[in-house]
């Protein structure tokens, strides 16, 4: 049986396969049509067709960044400061990511506070922030290392001056 991780890679493998496709097509018919004549005009246009392909595959890799964060609700299942496991202070937390990149925190199914986040796949790190939040919702503005991940966990680490943050978040 196929997960929902495994069908999205596999649809991330087309995007890229068909993109790799076109490229070659648009290459062959430069080459054909007068192009060849013209090498500079040629390698001007590789360059924008390759350049493209890139952006396509960042573009997806956002995608399946925020498809992967706005479906479902997230939990806090472990969050250590300095080594100290406070994750009961999170009990009743859960968060509802949107598309519009803003984050709900529900506690004990009550919209708490609406906070903004981002995510960035290039270099595995996201962010939230609360604005004006109290203890424990504070804890969890800034920018965090995703050290470990998939379609239903995030484990990430943030460092704050002389604190040290390591945080799991789980779908539900």
């Amino acid at each position: 049986m196929q997960t929902a991780e495994d069908e999205t890679r596999h649809r991330l493998f087309n995007r890229i396969l068909l993109l790799h496709r076109r490229a070659r097509m648009f290459i062959l018919w430069c080459y054909i049509f007068s192009m060849k004549k013209n090498p500079v005009l040629l390698l001007t246009l590789l360059l924008l067709v390759f350049s493209g392909c890139k952006k396509a595959i960042e573009q997806t890799q956002e995608d399946l960044v925020i498809k992967a964060m706005t479906d479902g609700h997230w939990k806090v299942t472990n969050f250590r400061l300095n080594g100290t496991d406070i994750t009961a202070d999170f009990t009743g937390y859960k968060f509802k990511y949107y598309s519009n990149k803003t984050v709900d925190a529900i506690k004990n199914g009550s919209v708490e506070m609406t906070g903004q986040w981002d995510g960035n796949s290039s270099n595995n790190t996201t962010w939230a922030n609360f604005t004006s939040a109290a203890y424990p919702l504070i804890l969890i503005n800034g920018t965090w290392h995703i050290d470990r991940n998939s379609w239903v966990y995030v484990e990430a680490s943030q460092t704050v001056g002389s604190d040290t943050r390591i945080m799991r978040l789980d779908k539900e």
